[in-house]
């Protein structure tokens, strides 16, 4: 057979590339912006580096420590000191790497860093603008692809959860050029149209270009200017977009949102079950307790025989005047020998009832009692009271 004839399997083309490239170009070092990153438990990095106009594949056999060391993650620039080769089973050459260098953030985490201070200084993210999450919403509005496994996932642990939970999903692309629009406009309708209780926007986890609409400036303030609570469940619990920030709740994964958000029924069940319990054991008790007040006052005299409680106690009411006119009558027999004894030492200490008694009292013309001899000399004019009547006399001398 002619060689321009030879037909090549699939294999030996590609195992000619490879030495081909194997053989024409030394190990170098390549920069570019880590994406698709996966740091396998097999212990090997796998990514693709690029730039604005390209990309190529990478592989770091053994490097998944040191991705995890460097703090290696899907928007950096590293970089990357390796060999191009050729991937025989797929028919790709891809970069060997043998050691690698961060170079810092690359422009998409930049771009995520300047919008988040940007929209943080605007006070979009503040706690006092969150609202809270209703604790049984009655109907959730649910921004998300429709064939995504977050939807699966978010509609698999609500409904077990809460089997009759009305749920209003707004079919909305995740990722790729333009999404954004499509989960800002999901957000305003379910405000404008929906009636819902709380509006979740969700998808599973990918690489920061995957997630990259939900770090859109357009998602975010449709996200704060919702007047219905937005949970934002977004990728993986390591992933962080803008919309976590505005967002009034962010949960790690959709299924997280789902067990925050939708109360387990049965749970709510045996606690109202257990409420009603007590409640009707408290009712139970306070109905026996006012049983036994009305039996004891109708078992009573009073209720028993009416006419004769009104008669016992107008009984005792006049036992009581009775008593009264008494302790009435002995006060004033009281007051009234009081009042003689008093009369009697009145009298006793009166200096007119020694007159009585055969004595007699001497005043001078103007009145004033005489009590010393030496204050009436002879020929003194003087008044003598007795007992009875009074007599005027004059002195006539002064005995010792």
């Amino acid at each position: 057979m002619p060689e321009e004839e030879k037909i090549w399997s699939v294999t030996e083309l590609n195992g000619i590339m490879r030495d081909i490239v194997d053989g024409s170009l030394r190990p170098m070092w390549v920069s570019g912006e880590v994406g698709n990153l996966t740091l396998h438990r097999s212990g090997h990095a796998y990514m693709t580096l690029k730039d604005a106009s390209s990309q190529i594949k990478a592989v770091y056999f053994g490097g998944a420590n040191e991705c995890a060391k460097l703090k290696v993650r899907e928007g950096s620039q590293i970089e990357a000191y390796g060999k191009l080769s050729v991937y025989m089973q797929r028919g790709e050459y891809q970069l060997n790497i043998r050691s690698l260098r961060p170079m810092g953030l690359g422009d998409l985490q930049r771009q995520f860093e300047l919008l988040k201070q940007r929209l943080a200084a605007e006070g979009l993210f503040d706690e006092s603008r969150k609202k809270p999450v209703p604790y049984i919403p009655a109907r959730i509005g649910l921004v998300t692809s429709p064939d995504g496994a977050a939807l699966h996932d978010f509609l698999k642990i609500s409904l077990s959860r809460f089997p009759t939970l009305d749920i209003k999903i707004y079919p909305a692309p995740v990722q790729g050029r333009g999404a954004e629009r499509y989960i800002a406009a999901g957000v305003n309708f379910f405000n404008r149209y929906g009636k819902v209780d709380v509006i979740v926007v969700t998808r599973g986890g990918g690489s920061l270009e995957d997630l990259w609409p939900f770090n859109e400036e357009v998602v975010a303030r449709a996200i704060a200017a919702s007047r219905i609570p937005v949970v934002s469940a977004v990728g993986h619990e390591i992933d962080f977009t803008i919309a976590d920030f505005a967002a009034d709740l962010r949960a790690p994964t959709p299924s997280g949102a789902a067990e925050m958000i939708v109360p387990d029924k049965a749970a709510l069940n045996e606690t109202v079950d257990s409420m009603r319990t007590r409640i009707l054991a408290s009712i139970s008790l306070a109905y026996e307790r006012a049983k036994s007040r009305l039996d004891s006052l109708i078992s009573s005299e009073a209720l028993r025989r009416p006419s004769y409680f009104v008669m016992e106690k107008s009984q005792e009411i006049d036992t009581l005047l009775k008593d009264m006119s008494v302790a009435l009558d002995n006060a004033v027999s009281d007051a009234d020998a009081r009042l003689r004894m008093m009369q009697g030492q009145l009298k006793s200490l009166s200096p007119f009832s020694i007159l009585n008694r055969g004595y007699a009292m001497i005043f001078d013309s103007r009145g004033k009692p005489v009590t010393d001899a030496l204050e009436a000399p002879p020929g003194t004019l003087l008044t003598a009271r007795l007992s009875k009547g009074s007599l005027r006399v004059r002195a006539e001398g002064m005995e010792e």
